[in-house]
């Protein structure tokens, strides 16, 4: 089995979703000062990059990323690519093999703008219908290719209800 790391490298000026600290590297041991090693401190926020959503993200009575089995994350899954504009909806879904699907990886021209740090509102996100088409097939991890997998500034947040409020991640 071949692995595929799909995460987006950590640095100061990578692209974040409005609100979200950069990743912060602070030294605070030297051994060029004397002391006996180098050391330092790492911090960003939880949604920086590449990043997994907890059901309690949308979900204030259900638990936080301590509580998400590795199985969920770590295992077989199927990159979709899909040429849609706008939105990921069931229909752009529902023509594709589902066979034995449980982690699914939405591939979208959103994958072009990833290393634009500049934050691209209009980008491609998983609407309602798709949310719930994947909790229907039984998907337990979905992967998206930008910051969220809700249109930005969404009232709503019908996909991270419906995802996280089924226990995927």
């Amino acid at each position: 089995m071949t692995i595929y790391d799909i995460s987006m490298p950590l640095r100061s000026d990578m692209l974040l979703y409005p609100g979200t600290d950069a990743p912060v590297v602070k030294e605070y041991r030297h051994m060029a000062a004397g002391d006996s090693s180098n050391n330092s401190r790492f911090s960003m926020g939880c949604h920086a990059g590449t990043h997994i959503d907890a059901p309690r993200h949308y979900v204030d009575s259900s638990h936080s990323i301590e509580g998400v089995p590795t199985v969920t994350l770590v295992g077989p899954a199927r990159v979709f690519d899909l040429d849609v504009t706008e939105s990921i909806s069931a229909d752009d879904l529902a023509s594709r093999d589902w066979d034995g699907v449980t982690r699914a990886l939405l591939r979208t021209p959103n994958s072009e703008r990833l290393s634009d740090p500049t934050f691209n509102p209009s980008f491609i996100y998983v609407d309602g219908s798709a949310a719930e088409f994947l909790v229907e097939k039984g998907v337990i991890l979905v992967g998206v290719d930008y910051l969220s997998v809700d249109q930005y500034r969404s009232p709503t947040h019908p996909a991270h209800h419906t995802l996280l409020g089924s226990g995927s991640s």
